[in-house]
């Protein structure tokens, strides 16, 4: 049955995003979620499709996990600051409480901006853009606190010393933790991340975690003299909700980027059979200038306003419903 308090509540929070955006001069832009080539990013599998017409190449085509590449390029034609809504896949997610395979993303570039000066314009965001009957750890004081912080706080975890692999496995296995033979030190970092820091945060205020090793490869400028990332994740009501990054603008630094993750994620998946997507070395060219850029979870935020357990009441139809029909 469909409940249209909570699609009401969605229309209202997506028109509250709108003009929390169209009041600072921001441009709402439209992309695609069709695409011809992604970012390789190994850990997120992809669906695929096929383009047929009888006057061209039968082409593989992808379903976007994520507007980043579309908007990338807007930013570097000039655009300015920049957001949008869309629709995002993501293939081999768990059917659960916090999981569908498509969901809404909303993303927003600030130029001129670094992960810092994100963080005040995120939480103004939360607080203008709230639904009626928010729940108030949505918009509470929240508590900001580095990587390096959580881990020593929750996990008793030295992370500078852990940069060390075998101090950390060391650290892991005396926690119970399990760590398979030759495991790469960001597996076993998110191992004892997900077992001993997400599982104590607090959850009845917003929490902010700055400052992601190194060794976590994405495109978010490295912190000058750490072993960090220019990075935060904010988790509202024990639930990942959004991810921002000083983002990268060094084209020889996106390039070696972009080499590395494509062949990780190529000998990967030959060994499942799982799709490859095409990736565009072209991407490593833009001249994107600086600039912040932020995604936010929108079916999670939404079930935590309104204090749900899970996102599956907030959707139309949800792919667990479908799959489970008879045909």
């Amino acid at each position: 049955m469909f409940n249209f308090a909570y699609q009401k509540a969605r229309s209202r929070l997506y028109s509250n995003i709108r003009k929390f955006f169209d009041e600072r001069n921001y441009l709402e832009v439209f992309t695609p979620t069709l695409s011809d080539s992604l970012i390789p990013e190994p850990t997120i599998r992809n669906f695929s499709t096929s383009f047929i017409n009888e006057f061209m190449a039968r082409r593989e085509l992808y379903l976007i996990p994520s507007p980043e590449m579309f908007m990338k390029e807007m930013l570097a034609a000039g655009s300015g600051s920049i957001y949008q809504i869309s629709s995002c896949f993501r293939n081999a997610e768990q059917l659960g409480e916090i999981h569908n395979p498509e969901f809404h993303m909303l993303e927003y570039y600030t130029v001129g901006f670094d992960e810092k000066d994100s963080i005040p314009l995120t939480l103004e965001f939360l607080e203008a853009t709230k639904i009626d009957g928010c729940r108030p750890e949505v918009t509470a004081e929240p508590l900001v606190m580095t990587v390096e912080e959580a881990m020593m706080e929750y996990s008793r975890l030295d992370l500078i010393k852990a940069q060390d692999y075998e101090f950390l496995k060391a650290h892991a296995e005396k926690c119970g933790i399990y760590v398979p033979e030759n495991e790469a030190w960001d597996d076993t970092f998110n191992r004892i991340f997900i077992n001993d820091v997400e599982t104590q945060i607090p959850t009845d205020r917003p929490v902010i975690l700055t400052d992601y090793p190194m060794q976590i490869d994405c495109l978010a400028l490295r912190k000058p003299g750490t072993p960090y990332r220019q990075r935060w994740e904010m988790y509202i009501a024990g639930t990942e909700v959004a991810n921002c990054y000083a983002e990268e603008t060094g084209k020889e630094r996106t390039k070696i980027y972009y080499e590395k993750e494509y062949a990780r994620l190529k000998e990967e998946r030959e060994l499942t059979g799982e799709v490859i997507p095409y990736a565009d070395m072209r991407f490593a060219d833009l001249d994107i200038p600086a600039s912040s850029g932020v995604a936010i979870g929108l079916d999670r935020l939404l079930m935590t306003e309104l204090g749900l357990g899970e996102i599956s009441p907030l959707l139309s139809f949800p792919l667990s419903v479908m799959l489970s029909r008879d045909r």
